[in-house]
């Protein structure tokens, strides 16, 4: 028994040094990784307990933890009125849009790109195309604005006289137009900068393949559809599971900036996100806010989850998880 008792001794002593030399090897790399984990902790984790305020009715004199539970009326409220089908429903309309034609506008663009074989020409293309990404969303409203200003618009006054309209069109006030105007705008600021994942993803394939498809006799097409596409697969299925879990977001600059917060376009305009800060700013409804906030979070995370299960179903090397 003691002979037993002393073999496992040194056995465990191995082990954990072992376990020590492992962990002083990739210490470097954890290092590293500190800022970001920390990073993750204090603005994505811990902000979580805030979610008690969406079942609580704020009382600035008790305090958050003090403050009365209402359960889920805050949630109620939300989808009670009377506006809540058209936040809903152009949240999501709008996001299925940005998701499909999004992924394949920026896939072309990546593909042209790839095309382009003068270094110069193509960090000059690269640059104008993610430019719009940088400008601010309050500056894009005052460019919308000068191209559909109804006393100065450059649309009103300079194209429009030339197919015969001379009244021009209250672009801010007739809401059947914004649902283009708002996807040309998104497209504009974003397609640009989301084709650098492709192009990156492009950069990685082996020229040999292109080579060999020369040889069998394929076009530039045959080769972009049997090659590039199937190899970017991964890449796109992924994307657009990521983009899945914010389908009940939306982008609130282009939604309330660019509209300039114009009330007779909220049937076409109006998403959850501006829906909810207006009503946070007009009657300062912390709780309701939270409950809305909650409910796209937990949203989101369903759609992630049934999307990938449905991906995992037809080819497990493309799911996340």
């Amino acid at each position: 028994m003691e002979k037993a008792v002393s073999a496992t001794v040194p056995q465990v002593g191995i082990q954990v040094k072992k376990r020590e030399n492992r962990y002083r090897k990739y210490w470097p790399l954890l290092t590293m990784m500190a800022p970001g984990l920390l990073y993750l902790l204090f603005n994505n984790y811990l902000p979580m307990l805030g979610i008690a305020i969406a079942f609580k009715k704020i009382n600035f004199a008790k305090g958050i933890l003090d403050s009365d539970w209402v359960g889920f009326k805050n949630f109620e409220y939300l989808f009670k009125t009377s506006d809540a089908f058209i936040i809903t429903r152009n949240t999501i309309l709008y996001n299925i849009v940005f998701i499909v034609l999004g992924t394949i506008l920026s896939l072309a663009c990546a593909i042209l790109l790839n095309e382009i074989k003068n270094k110069l020409l193509l960090k000059f293309y690269q640059s104008i195309i993610t430019l719009p990404h940088l400008i601010s969303m309050v500056i894009v409203s005052y460019l919308v604005y000068a191209l559909l200003s109804a006393d100065t618009g450059f649309l009103n006054h300079t194209v429009l006289p030339w197919f015969g309209i001379k009244d021009g069109i209250s672009w801010y006030t007739e809401d059947k137009y914004w649902p283009w105007i708002l996807t040309v705008v998104h497209f504009w600021k974003s397609v640009g900068y989301s084709s650098i994942v492709f192009f990156a993803a492009l950069l990685g394939i082996d020229e040999e393949y292109y080579e060999a498809a020369k040889l069998d006799g394929a076009s530039r097409l045959q080769q972009i559809r049997h090659i590039t596409l199937p190899i970017l697969t991964p890449v796109i299925i992924m994307l657009t599971l990521l983009s899945i879990g914010r389908i009940f977001y939306s982008d609130f600059g282009l939604f309330y900036q660019v509209p300039m917060n114009s009330g007779s376009l909220f049937n076409t305009t109006a998403t959850i996100d501006t829906y909810v800060f207006r009503g946070l700013t007009g009657n300062g409804d912390i709780g309701m806010s939270t409950a809305a906030g909650v409910y796209q979070s937990i949203v989101g995370f369903l759609l992630v989850m049934l999307a990938n299960y449905t991906v995992r179903r037809y080819s497990k090397d493309s799911a996340l998880f």
